[in-house]
């Protein structure tokens, strides 16, 4: 099989939060046997050993808008900075213990919702001015090359591409895909995030073959969007990167990396703040930015990736704190509980609506419903080093026989045959 890939970046230093994840999935792809072309929607065209790049072919006027669109929000004090929340129509679900879809209303098009004067101007602009350079791009790859199988999307704007996948299907013959691994987040009545894209308002899900979704709770809402065919592909993470690195000893006790406080404010105060006031005897370490009060934990420097899997090897007790949004809307993968998984870490998670379609509570992972709850988990497994080693032990397991990107993948490319 033979991919053409458009994904949102390819540049690991910028902003997109997927990207890592994306890396490993066309890593994986490549690994099974199929060819990948990647032409990202931001950033440069970056080879690798797994894919060969295509230009982007409006990389300068990207850029400028990308600059202008910041700047527009910070004159009309809009904020870029924001991620996503959970909307009204979530409340109903956020309780539910269920394995069922939440209701979604009518979400059409998403014109209008959660979208900003600036944000529609600069989306009319960019689908006058960069769409037409991207329909000739691809267009123009299809025709010299045109033994690819299909093309897929992953996370770049739906909304910057409008009549592309329809003008390829018409005269191409090639089915298209959109993989949004955002949702819920990414739906138009959230508010964003940090890369400031709303990618929904104004778009035509309608017109690709099939959407692909990191969220089986969030199937609905995309069908209420338009999209003709759901199908949903979870994260998961790349054992041969994640993997357990041999350190001299656990010299910190629990410790947290991740960026940002919203929407998971009062976990951070929950599982770190007031366990590492309440529990002086203990070293909590925490690799971010933006996280507010920590009480007494540690601030550890960010050198490189590489390091913070010696930050998570290093600590007795990982903890996996995930936004409101993602915990609440069933099984609404994100990639930190497979990371942690795949490195053998003991993890201690907040509640995450679906969580057990991955991880067994209880024997690959632990969840903490309060404060007070997680004093105790800390305490008991910190006592308890061979209950704590074996819980990683399975964790490790089940990602190696369920959850590596080379199962994504297999799973991706059989749902691609179904279309062509």
């Amino acid at each position: 099989m033979k991919l053409l890939v458009i994904p949102a970046s390819l540049d690991l230093t910028q902003p997109f939060s997927a990207t890592p994840a994306w890396w490993q999935l066309l890593k994986a792809l490549y690994e099974i046997g199929v060819e990948v072309i990647a032409t990202p929607y931001q950033g440069p065209a970056i080879e690798s050993l797994w894919w060969r790049a295509e230009p982007n072919p409006a990389q300068w006027q990207g850029d400028a808008f990308k600059a202008a669109r910041d700047g527009v929000r910070k004159m009309m004090g809009e904020r870029s900075d924001q991620r996503s929340a959970v909307p009204t129509v979530f409340p109903s679900i956020i309780s539910s213990q269920q394995n069922t879809a939440p209701e979604f209303p009518s979400l059409r098009s998403g014109e209008g919702l959660g979208e900003g004067m600036s944000d529609r101007l600069i989306r009319q602009t960019v689908q006058t001015l960069i769409t037409p350079l991207w329909a000739r791009h691809l267009d123009r790859i299809l025709t010299r090359q045109p033994d690819i199988d299909a093309v897929l999307v992953l996370t770049a704007p739906l909304n910057h591409l409008n009549g592309i996948a329809a003008e390829i299907q018409r005269k191409h013959r090639k089915p298209v895909f959109y993989y949004d691994g955002d949702v819920p987040a990414s739906l138009p009545d959230m508010s964003g995030f940090a890369s400031g894209f709303r990618i929904y308002q104004g778009a035509n899900p309608a017109e690709y073959s099939a959407f692909i979704s990191n969220s089986k709770g969030g199937a609905d809402a995309l069908k209420a969007l338009g999209a003709r065919a759901v199908h949903t592909v979870y994260y998961g993470a790349d054992p041969d990167v994640f993997s357990p690195v041999d350190v001299p000893g656990q010299d910190i006790d629990v410790m947290f990396y991740g960026h940002g406080k919203e929407y998971r404010a009062q976990w951070v105060e929950n599982m770190i703040a007031a366990p590492s006031q309440a529990m002086p005897e203990a070293r909590f370490a925490v690799r971010g930015t933006k996280l507010g009060g920590l009480g007494r934990s540690e601030l550890l420097p960010y050198l490189s990736f590489s390091k913070l899997r010696e930050y998570a090897c290093r600590s007795k007790l990982n903890l996996c704190i995930t936004r409101r949004a993602h915990a609440s809307v069933y099984a609404s993968s994100s990639s930190r509980p497979f990371e942690l998984s795949s490195m053998g870490c003991c993890i201690v998670a907040n509640p995450y609506l679906g969580i057990e379609e991955w991880f067994e509570p209880g024997k690959e992972l632990f969840v903490v419903a309060s404060r007070d709850e997680a004093l105790d988990r800390y305490r008991y497994l910190l006592a308890h080093e061979a209950e704590r080693l074996a819980v990683g032990r399975a964790a490790r397991e089940r990602v190696l026989k369920e959850h590596t990107f080379r199962h994504r993948a297999r799973q991706l490319v059989g749902i691609v045959q179904e279309y062509i």
